[in-house]
């Protein structure tokens, strides 16, 4: 179920909402988890099971932690014990359900390779990626490390702590919220008027990003990526429509995300903050999912050392996060190599003092120098292999013959319709504020604009056969 669906807009919400409100403030939790349960478990409830073991195993650790406080003696062993289990717990699902298949599919290809066809597993066993495991994984295994930390205390009610898990605003694909940023909300969610204007207001401006931008984009770099051999010009337009495809269809996540969640009572963390703004790798990662960089960086990063342990290991520290980072994306080595780059990008911006690699042009040369890097990497993001993304880079640059079919390709995507969302989308891109600060304060201008484009984008929606949601699979 995705949140741009006549199913979610016109049924699952208005219920949720009604069930939300109408329910005394003490069982409102139990109504919240029941509900998400619901929203995750509507395509396979099968997944639910995933979810309520990875809760049930994080709850349980939690409560070990609480009975074992670091000041007591003889408790460090079982301490460690218990938040290992968490995370062995946590990677295991993850890994099992989101790398088996790129684990028996790259053995069986190297078998192979090597001459060692009798080794080869041939499994008939393929496994199905629950909906963003990648993300509640994440944020359950937080909880019981901060527990761990003494950050936070342990949450005795395993019943909101069901809902802090299974939230479906921000259940399939972030923001990954930490407990530290919702403990107090949990022991008293409050719908309020002001927030259920703000929740509107992010919501509507959610679905027009989604419904209204990022999928004409998607159709566009969908042609583009799709055909056997693309024009110089061509293959730049595609590459540009999916930046601004992913960037508008997981920005208009968050921010319908975000709104839910004031809707009922919650105030999420911004997760975007004008990411093509950047002026450098190290900018970038500021400004684009604020909540899994900042989850990388806390429960990754610096346990690995930080910048504390020399200029060697800090650098090595970042090409590891950003490996990491790129295969949380996703089970395929295009997703890896996207990392490693980052990492690199990332590694060389440190060795020259935090400084940007393009820091001798203007601020606007460097915005726009990092935005182009960032197409190539987008192009690894979203290529199906190797040897396609090659293939598109040399189009990229000029090496590659366009085919006579390229006509008709341009023809289509060239349309004044396409044309027009690509210029709305740069506009929009690098001229609008952002739906966090925008939101701040709404006079009746704002609230009349607000309703254009919700009306617009439903309406719209009601006619869309092509609805996507990138970070579903992840």
């Amino acid at each position: 179920m995705v949140f741009s669906s006549h199913l979610f807009v016109y049924y699952f919400l208005p219920l949720a909402l009604l069930v939300y409100y109408v329910l005394p403030p003490r069982a409102r939790l139990a109504g919240l988890a029941a509900l998400s349960y619901l929203f995750y478990g509507w395509t396979n409830p099968a997944f639910c099971l995933l979810m309520l073991a990875s809760t049930s195993i994080d709850y349980v650790c939690g409560r070990v932690l609480e009975g074992h406080p670091p000041a007591s003696e003889g408790t460090a062993r079982i301490r460690k014990l218990a938040v290992t289990a968490s995370i062995v717990a946590n990677l295991s699902l993850l890994g099992f359900f989101k790398y088996y298949d790129l684990a028996t599919s790259t053995w069986d290809a190297l078998a192979t390779a090597f001459g060692l066809s009798s080794l080869t597993l041939e499994s008939t066993l393929r496994v199905t990626l629950p909906l963003g495991i990648s993300f509640y994984t994440f944020q359950s295994m937080s909880y019981t490390i901060d527990v761990y930390r003494g950050r936070s205390k342990a949450l005795r009610d395993p019943i909101a702590f069901a809902a802090y898990v299974s939230m479906f605003p921000q259940l399939v694909a972030g923001p990954i919220l930490r407990y530290s940023e919702i403990a107090d909300q949990l022991s008293d969610p409050g719908p309020s008027r002001a927030k259920a204007t703000r929740g509107v207001t992010f919501f509507s401006l959610g679905l027009a990003k989604k419904v209204l931008l990022a999928n004409p984009c998607g159709e566009i770099a969908d042609a583009t990526f799709g055909a056997a051999s693309v024009g110089l010009v061509d293959a730049w337009y595609g590459a540009s429509a999916y930046a601004f495809q992913i960037y508008f269809d997981f920005s208009g996540y968050s921010d319908m995300a975000i709104g839910l969640g004031l809707l009922l009572g919650f105030v999420f963390p911004k997760n975007f903050d004008s990411p093509y703004l950047a002026t450098s790798a190290t900018d970038f990662w500021r400004r684009w999912h604020i909540s899994l960089s900042t989850w990388l960086r806390d429960y990754l990063y610096v346990p690995l050392g930080g910048n504390r342990r020399g200029a060697l290991r800090t650098y090595l520290n970042l090409a590891l996060v950003m490996l990491l980072g790129g295969l949380w994306h996703g089970a395929a080595w295009t997703f890896l190599a996207w990392g490693a780059i980052h990492g690199l990008w990332l590694a060389a911006e440190r060795a020259r003092g935090k400084r940007g690699l393009f820091d001798f042009l203007p601020t606007w040369g460097q915005n726009v120098a990092t935005f182009v890097v960032l197409l190539f990497t987008w192009v690894l993001f979203r290529a199906d292999d190797f040897g396609h993304a090659t293939r598109y880079f040399a189009s990229m640059v000029g090496l590659t013959e366009p085919s006579v079919a390229s006509d008709l390709l341009a023809g289509w995507i060239y349309r004044p319709y396409f044309l027009l969302v690509v210029l709305t989308a740069t506009v929009v891109t690098w001229s609008a504020p952002q739906t966090w600060d925008w939101s701040r304060s709404l006079g009746p201008s704002k609230v009349a604009a607000t309703l254009l484009l919700l009306v617009t984008a439903l309406g719209v929606m009601a006619g869309q056969d092509f609805n996507p949601f990138i970070y579903f699979i992840f």
